[in-house]
C-alpha cells in the first residue's frame, strides 16, 4: 500500500515537475523575437537571440514576434488624380518589426498592425496620387511616386517600432463605370474605322472592276478585229489558191470539187432523185454520165 502511494506521489512529482519546467523554459528560433510579460506588462528587453531561455513560471508570458518581412494588405480604393481621373488602386506594403516593445505596446499584434497601417496606407496613396496625373504613374515617374508613398507612410508608422520595407500598387484600374465608357468609346471609333477602311475598299473595288471592265472590252474588241483581219487574210489566201489550181487544171479542179459534193452529199441515208445523166453523175462512168 506505501508502495503504490510512493509511485502514485512519484508520477504526480514527475508530471508537476515537467509542467513547471514548460512554463519555465522557451526556446527562441532565428527567425523569432520575443517578449516577456508578466500580467500583460513587458519585462525587460525583446530576446531576439536564438536558444533555451527561461522566465518565470505561471506568471510571466511570451510574445513571440517574426523577425520576417510581413504583409499589410489594405483595401482597394478609389483616388481622384489631378487631372480629374479616376483609379481603383490596390497597394500592399512590406515591413519588418524592428521595436518589437513598442510593436506590442501599439498595435500588439499582426491584426492590430494590419488595422493601424492599412488606413495610413490608403490616405498616403490618396494624397500623393492626388497630386499626380495619370500619365506620370504610368511613365518612368511612378518609381518616385512610390517612394514618396514609401517615405511618408514610414514617417508616421515608425512610431510602432516597425520599418516600411516597401510599398507598391497592385493594380491601378479605371472604374467599373470609367472602364465600360472607355470600352463603348473605343468600340465606336473602331466600328468608325472599320466602316471607312470598308467603304474605301469598296471604292477601290470599283474602280478595279471598272479599270478591268474596260481593259476586258479592249481586248475583246482588238482580238475580234485581229481574227478578223487574219480570217479575211485566210479567206483571200484561199480563194486565191483556189482560183490558181483552177487555172493550172480546170478539168481536175472540177474533179476534185464533185468529189468534196459526193462526200458532202451521198452517205448511208442520203437519198438523191436525180436524172441518170445529170451533170451531178459525169463523173460515175460512161453510162451515168450519158456516154456510150
Amino acid at each position: 500500500m506505501n508502495s503504490q502511494r510512493l509511485l502514485i506521489g512519484g508520477a504526480v512529482a514527475v508530471v508537476a515537475l515537467l509542467v513547471v519546467a514548460a512554463n519555465t523554459f522557451f526556446t527562441v528560433r532565428e527567425t523569432q523575437q520575443v517578449i516577456v510579460t508578466q500580467f500583460g506588462a513587458p519585462v525587460g528587453d525583446a530576446i531576439s537571440t536564438p536558444g533555451l531561455h527561461i522566465k518565470v513560471p505561471f506568471m510571466q508570458d511570451v510574445r513571440v514576434y517574426s523577425r520576417q518581412l510581413l504583409e499589410v494588405d489594405p483595401a482597394a480604393q478609389e483616388v481622384l488624380l489631378v487631372d480629374q481621373k479616376r483609379l481603383v488602386v490596390d497597394a500592399y506594403a512590406r515591413y519588418r518589426i524592428v521595436v518589437p516593445l513598442k510593436y506590442y505596446q501599439t498595435v500588439a499584434n499582426e491584426a492590430g498592425a494590419q488595422g493601424n497601417i492599412a488606413p495610413i496606407i490608403n490616405t498616403s496613396i490618396r494624397r500623393v496620387l492626388g497630386g499626380n496625373t495619370q500619365a506620370a504613374l504610368l511613365s518612368s515617374d511612378r518609381t518616385r511616386i512610390m517612394e514618396e508613398i514609401q517615405r511618408e507612410v514610414s514617417d508616421r508608422t515608425a512610431a510602432y517600432g516597425i520599418e516600411i520595407v516597401d510599398v507598391r500598387l497592385r493594380r491601378a484600374d479605371l472604374p467599373d463605370q470609367t472602364s465600360a465608357a472607355v470600352f463603348n468609346r473605343m468600340k465606336a471609333e473602331r466600328d468608325r474605322e472599320a466602316r471607312e477602311l470598308r467603304a474605301q475598299g469598296q471604292e477601290l473595288y470599283q474602280q478595279i472592276r471598272s479599270r478591268a471592265d474596260r481593259d476586258r472590252t479592249v481586248l475583246i474588241a482588238e482580238a475580234q478585229r485581229e481574227s478578223q483581219t487574219i480570217r479575211g487574210e485566210g479567206d483571200g489566201k484561199s480563194i486565191q489558191i483556189y482560183a490558181d489550181a483552177f487555172n493550172k487544171d480546170v478539168e481536175f479542179y472540177g474533179f476534185y470539187r464533185s468529189l468534196q459534193a459526193y462526200r458532202q452529199s451521198l452517205g448511208n441515208d442520203t437519198t438523191l432523185v436525180l436524172s441518170p445523166n445529170s451533170e451531178f453523175f459525169r463523173y460515175f462512168g460512161g453510162k451515168l454520165s450519158g456516154q456510150p
